[in-house]
């Protein structure tokens, strides 16, 4: 490909598996509505807790979407990988004999893997002892089965399968990944995001730091509690625009280009200077202008922590007198950890198509410190055509996506 011009790449696929909505039309209507996911948690013991929360996902049947691999072989966390590449794959209008044998990326990100497999059998290994612990639930822990399982369920045989760790950022690395898969020429498609199942573990770590919040997500509110942890997974399939055309695909959104960093500035605590700087370079290589961009889907995470300093942070970059309005999914969907920004990625991408903006719900009065326009619990029409989506993550791990509106002049 040295010294043809790098190839424009679109998203022509979108697979949703959330608290407010499992496939895509459930999830923009959950969006659009300001749905809340948040409910008592039945996944894990939670004796002992003051308050257990969380935006779970009920009556998820993998069977529906997982056609040729034994789900019981399968994780939580890669039931809705390989779900939600199905849904992608299905939306796109392609086959699995359309990817077989073409050169294809599968990139997804997490946080936990399948911590939650992890978690009950260290159980059992404490409880009852190592020989009692189950060789089926073992065999589904390594996290690259969160990409390799979706190579299997399609019989891809020209395929890179990989599962980036960069914690809460992960679902925009993988995209990022992706994109530059694409716009390289090394491979057709790329199915990029991420996926994580609750789990035990993540969910005491947030609650011994007091971040999980008791009863709903508030980001960007004064009176914001915390956290409420969630699952999920988001899967976008990206081609060529060239390919797309070709092909007459639906085109939900072009991805405009990225930015990544790694400040290493404290292990839990983001860094202002770092975020802002993260955004630049993601404006940098998508070619926008900060006053381009028509609103901001944030981080937020509904800690004081990262709202204050995301909020700075976007000041910083496109000034304190009028910055892009800024929303949070979180507050519908909670915090799904290594899916949180490929599913606000996919929120994104249907506020481009559909036209409007998704709000920030459980908002009763803006923390002055931050000093945003959150578009406060309803959803708002809106002619949008460039979005920011952020990701930030534990170890100063940042990653921003810029999307584009599909032009109409294109044939």
């Amino acid at each position: 490909m040295q010294g043809e011009p790098a190839r424009r790449v679109v998203i022509t696929g979108l697979g949703t598996v959330s608290g407010i909505g499992v496939g895509t039309a459930e999830f923009l209507a959950g969006l659009r509505s300001g749905k809340s996911a948040a409910k008592q948690i039945t996944a894990f013991d939670t004796e002992g807790f003051d308050h257990a929360t969380a935006c779970e996902i009920i009556d998820f049947d993998p069977g529906e979407w997982i056609r040729h691999l034994d789900v019981q072989t399968l994780g939580r966390a890669s039931q809705f990988s390989v779900s939600a590449a199905r849904m992608a794959v299905a939306d796109a209008g392609l086959t699995e004999h359309d990817l077989r044998d073409v050169p294809t990326l599968i990139s997804v990100g997490t946080t936990d893997g399948e911590s939650r497999d992890l978690d009950n059998l260290v159980e059992v290994e404490v409880d009852q002892g190592p020989e009692q612990m189950d060789a089926v639930v073992a065999r589904r822990v390594p996290a690259g089965r969160l990409s390799a399982a979706i190579a299997q369920e399609f019989g891809l045989t020209r395929v890179e399968a990989v599962t980036l760790p960069t914690a809460c950022a992960a679902g925009n690395y993988a995209i990022g990944y992706g994109f530059d898969a694409i716009r390289g020429g090394d491979v057709d498609f790329a199915l990029c995001g991420g996926a994580d199942a609750l789990c035990r573990k993540t969910f005491t770590g947030f609650y011994r730091l007091g971040t999980i919040a008791p009863e709903r997500c508030q980001p960007f509110d004064k009176d914001r509690k915390g956290i409420l942890t969630g699952e999920g997974a988001g899967i976008l399939l990206l081609e060529s625009l060239e390919s797309a055309l070709a092909r007459g695909a639906r085109i939900y959104a072009e991805v405009l280009g990225y930015g990544l960093n790694c400040d290493a500035h404290h292990p839990v605590a983001p860094h202002q200077d770092s975020v802002a700087r993260c955004m630049r370079i993601a404006l940098e290589n998508a070619e926008v202008k900060p006053e381009e961009v028509d609103f901001i889907s944030a981080h937020g995470t509904g800690t004081k922590a990262n709202d204050v300093t995301e909020a700075r942070a976007i000041r910083q970059v496109f000034g304190e007198d009028d910055p892009p309005r800024t929303v949070s999914v979180k507050s519908m969907i909670g915090h799904t950890m290594g899916a949180a920004s490929a599913l606000a990625a996919i929120a994104c991408s249907l506020a481009l198509t559909e036209g409007f903006i998704p709000p920030t719900i459980n908002h009763a009065e803006t923390d002055p410190e931050c000093a945003l326009d959150v578009v406060p619990n309803r959803a708002v029409d809106a002619d949008v055509k460039i979005v920011q989506n952020n990701g930030l993550a534990f170890g100063g791990n940042n990653a921003v996506v810029i999307f584009g509106k599909r032009d109409t002049d294109w044939s």
